[in-house]
């Protein structure tokens, strides 16, 4: 097993770092364009490792697909290939075949889809037959609970439906700043929608080819704002950042001044200061249904700095790459740490981390938990277990650490 020892500079945090292309910006804007009637280049695409792997398959000639350990991948291809013609089969790796799929199969199903489970009812691998009438239906009721990955790989598909799609949301809308993120991307393309309420009506219509730059990714900023709250002092410049940016995550600037981070707008991106101005004697409380994906960075945020944080709106941190609650609850306890479960989507985190010796984590084949973690080395020197696995959105991250002066290896 390969392990990363992690040293952070002993002086103050300073450093410029251009931070890749958002993951789940380019994986929208590739699957716009292979549903475009003409290509267009996109500039600053990521080079996470489920992006490369989306570019290929949606390339690559044959029936056979294997989207590998790659969500979001593998749930846009499901819609993306369930209007092809001819026989096609999508596969994945074995943590792959353990996360549901049935929802939106049974959607893509209700609109034509000729889709069969090869091996357990209800997950992957699938086998996709050629439609029959794809999409005469238009509309679709769907649980407003589910993954956004579902509901906008069927919003990317609604305007090449024959008479669009409206998709009524059933219950509370668990992801919406992802499906608002979808759906101002496909107004970029020129597609239009009508939103009010549970429903979102999308008319018959085509995508308008153009050229587009996609904006650095949020989420890997948050990895610096975390070290930019555990610091001492900090001054970090962020390139790639948008100010009306379409990410969620971009909640981060509001987020983080609790920690003392300041966050000011430039030609560039963005700079993180420290100012000291941490509000550590009171509990950092935020609902992160908008930005669940921010969840692990700000527990261990917490952590570091001994503040009592209460999650909310995480009702799918167990679906992800991992079972992300039962992760951190195993590491954080390794440096004294308690995460105490509540209701669904509900946790606490309490203690302040004492580091000994070299603490080693594991990554739980989840890129997110190597990330999270690492910004702990500014306490003292740690291990990170399969440090390879940030591949999947952000194969610099160790390299750009180093640049800030961090000692990895």
């Amino acid at each position: 097993m390969q392990t990363f020892t992690i040293a952070a500079p002993q002086s103050s945090l300073e450093g410029r770092i251009r931070l890749a292309g958002s993951k789940s910006i380019s994986n929208r804007v590739l699957t716009i364009r292979a549903l475009c009637n003409s290509t267009f280049p996109i500039d600053h695409l990521a080079n996470a490792r489920d992006t490369v792997l989306l570019t290929a398959l949606l390339q690559q000639p044959g029936n056979h697909f294997n989207a590998e350990a790659a969500g979001t991948t593998f749930r846009f291809l499901t819609a993306y290939l369930s209007q092809k013609p001819g026989l096609q089969t999508l596969t994945g790796t074995e943590r792959m075949k353990q996360r549901p799929i049935k929802v939106l199969v049974d959607a893509l199903r209700e609109l034509g889809a000729r889709i069969d489970y090869l091996e357990k009812e209800g997950y992957p691998p699938l086998r996709i037959g050629e439609p029959a009438d794809f999409g005469q239906q238009s509309y679709l009721k769907v649980p407003a609970g589910i993954s956004s990955q579902y509901i906008s790989a069927l919003l990317m598909l609604a305007p090449t439906l024959p008479n669009g799609l409206t998709l009524e949301l059933a219950g509370k809308i668990v992801s919406r700043p992802y499906i608002e993120m979808t759906l101002r991307l496909m107004a970029h393309f020129g597609v239009q929608h009508r939103w009010e309420g549970q429903r979102i009506e999308i008319a018959a219509q085509s995508y308008r080819a153009q050229p587009f730059t996609v904006e650095a990714d949020w989420s890997a900023a948050s990895y610096y704002y975390a070290m930019a709250a555990m610091a001492p002092q900090a001054r970090l410049q962020l390139d790639g950042l948008f100010d009306n940016s379409v990410q969620g995550d971009a909640v981060l600037a509001e987020m983080m001044a609790f920690f003392g981070v300041r966050t000011t707008y430039n030609e560039s991106g963005i700079l993180l200061e420290q100012t000291g101005e941490r509000q550590l004697n009171k509990p950092f409380e935020w609902d992160f249904l908008r930005c669940p994906d921010l969840a692990q960075t700000l527990a261990v945020c917490c952590a570091a700095l001994g503040v009592d944080g209460d999650f909310t709106g995480l009702e799918t941190l167990r679906i992800k790459e991992t079972d992300r609650i039962t992760a951190l609850q195993r590491e954080l306890q390794k440096v004294g740490v308690n995460l105490e479960e509540g209701k669904p989507g509900w946790f606490h985190i309490r203690g302040k981390a004492t580091i000994e010796g070299k603490p080693r984590f594991a990554t739980y084949e989840d890129h997110r938990m190597a990330m999270a973690f690492a910004p702990l080395a500014l306490l003292a020197p740690i291990e990170i277990e399969e440090p390879a696995v940030v591949g999947k959105s952000y194969p610099e991250f160790w390299k750009d650490l180093q640049k800030l002066g961090y000692q990895v290896g």
